[in-house]
């Protein structure tokens, strides 16, 4: 276990309940059982907080933290942007994620294309409370 994918996850400021959240959705991983609450405040076309509860794996909630913190106050177009560079990147080697989001490459990264449905969790989750 990498120390900085735990370091990552430990940070835990944004695993909370978000009361009268404009988004929210639930997602499983049929594959693990991973299970990921997103509920987002969004006005305009702004997140303006995002929350987060998972059981799951430390991977996924290091994915999740990082979501989490990258989002707030990002326009629903450029997390589109994110969610799709995150979908593809184990398939398209040259995909590569926008320099403010370079510390997504701690946990994707080919050594960890074993964990590819957990670090997508929150990212599948985030799509579909976007949707709502």
């Amino acid at each position: 276990m990498d120390l900085e994918i735990l370091k990552i996850a430990s940070d835990t400021r944004n695993h909370k309940v978000l009361k009268d959240s404009s988004h929210f959705a639930k997602f499983k991983n049929p594959l693990c059982g991973d299970e990921m609450n997103i509920s987002l405040m969004v006005k305009g076309e702004k997140i303006t907080d995002f929350a987060y509860e998972c059981k799951s794996c430390i991977y996924c909630q290091a994915s999740a933290s990082i979501l989490s913190k990258k989002s707030i106050n990002k326009s629903i177009k450029k997390m589109r942007e994110i969610i799709i560079i995150a979908n593809n990147f184990f398939e398209n080697a040259s995909e590569k994620f926008p320099k403010e989001w370079k510390i997504l490459e701690k946990l994707f990264n080919k050594k960890n294309i074993s964990r590819k449905e957990c670090l997508l969790l929150p990212f599948k989750t985030l799509a579909k409370a976007l949707k709502s």
